[in-house]
Parts: structure tokens; C-alpha cells; sequence
């Protein structure tokens, strides 16, 4: 399996490899080093969430795998800054984000703005928000493709507050910004969602026309 991979690839470079420090070169895999004990721990801890959180970000298998494994190399270069006490799951979520940022900015895709995105609501009456649906683990084609529209700014900060729970203060220090920003892009994406899902929330009775 996909995960199974990055694992195996992952522990592999603990195996094979010190930290980024002065001076620091690799070691036999046979030594088993405090830092590559922590580093195994939080890829077996936390493997799962990065790759669905990776997967949503970027909307394919391979480069989900990519990104995660990038993120894990870096965070292996990086755990001499690690500090105990740390929350280390938010600690990778902020490699995770900062290596997808590097991989969006160097893409060509282009995505609908945040301009764009403003507007008038359409009228009609939300029994469940489209988040809410998400979180329930209905992840249809139609809410996929919607979350992927999303700019990216609103969608990271909605998958990180909806779809991995994360509060506001932990998104604001994963992806470097005020905490009132966190709010109002959850704001603004979550309303974004429910204008792209008003057709597929009445076919299946989530959202009710006036």
C-alpha cells in the first residue's frame, strides 16, 4: 500500500542518517539513535493523517505520497529543532503545509481567486453545512471537486479546522498567521462550500430552497 511505502521510506532515512546538525554525517543502521526512536514514533503516529490531509490538498494518490514523504525528510532534517513538549502532530502538519507551499508555487496550475470567490449567497435555507457533511465521512465526487476549487488559502484552514480538528490557535501556528485570519478564511471557505454544494445538498436533503 501507498502508506506502507512512505513508511518503509521513511524509517528508512532514520535508519541511514542523523539530523541536520555541525559536523553531522550518517550513521550504521544498526544504531538506533533517541532521535530516530522519535522520528519512527511520529511516522507511525501520525502517517495516516498526513497522507489524507495530503491527499486533499494536492488530489492524487502519487503526489500525496510525495508530499508527505518530502515532508517527513524534512522533518528529519529539521528534529534537532524539535522541543519537547511540542505538539508534534501540528509540528509536521507546519512541514506538511510549507513543502506543499513550495510545490504549489512552483506548479502552473491555476485556480479561481479570492476575489472570485465573493458574491451574493444564493437564497435558500442550510439544515447541515457542507463541512459538517464532510466531517460525517461523505466525501463524494461532487464535495472532492468543490474542495478542490477552493483557493488555496481557504481550503487548508478548512481541512485543517473540519476535517482534522485542529483549533484555531493550532491553524494560526501551522500556517503562520493571525488567528483572526484563521477565522475569517474558515468563514469565507466554509461559505464558498456551501454555494458550490447548494445544487448537491437539495438532490440529497442537506440544504432546503426557499
Amino acid at each position: 500500500m501507498a502508506l506502507q511505502h512512505v513508511m518503509r521510506r521513511a524509517t528508512e532515512t532514520a535508519s541511514t542518517s542523523t539530523p541536520a546538525q555541525p559536523g553531522a554525517g550518517p550513521v550504521p543502521a544498526a544504531v538506533r539513535s533517541p532521535e530516530a526512536v522519535l522520528f519512527e514514533e511520529m511516522v507511525t503516529a501520525h502517517l495516516d493523517p498526513l497522507y489524507r490531509t495530503a491527499l486533499r490538498l494536492t488530489g492524487r494518490p502519487q503526489d500525496a505520497e510525495d508530499l508527505v514523504q518530502e515532508t517527513y525528510l524534512r522533518a528529519w532534517r529539521s528534529l534537532h529543532t524539535y522541543r519537547p513538549g511540542t505538539n508534534p502532530k501540528a509540528w509536521l502538519f507546519r512541514i506538511l503545509h510549507n513543502a506543499h507551499i513550495d510545490r504549489y508555487r512552483a506548479a502552473t496550475r491555476t485556480v479561481q481567486t479570492v476575489d472570485e470567490m465573493e458574491g451574493q449567497d444564493p437564497a435558500f435555507v442550510v439544515h447541515e453545512t457542507p463541512e459538517s457533511v464532510v466531517l460525517s465521512g461523505v466525501m463524494d465526487a461532487e464535495i472532492r471537486q468543490a474542495l478542490m476549487a477552493l483557493p488555496e488559502v481557504f481550503r487548508s484552514c478548512l481541512i485543517l479546522a473540519d476535517l482534522e480538528g485542529f483549533s484555531y490557535q493550532e491553524i494560526a501556528d501551522i500556517l503562520g498567521i493571525p488567528r483572526g485570519t484563521v477565522m475569517s478564511r474558515l468563514f469565507r471557505g466554509r461559505r464558498a462550500m456551501r454555494r458550490a454544494l447548494a445544487d448537491y445538498g437539495r438532490e440529497h436533503g442537506y440544504v432546503k430552497g426557499n
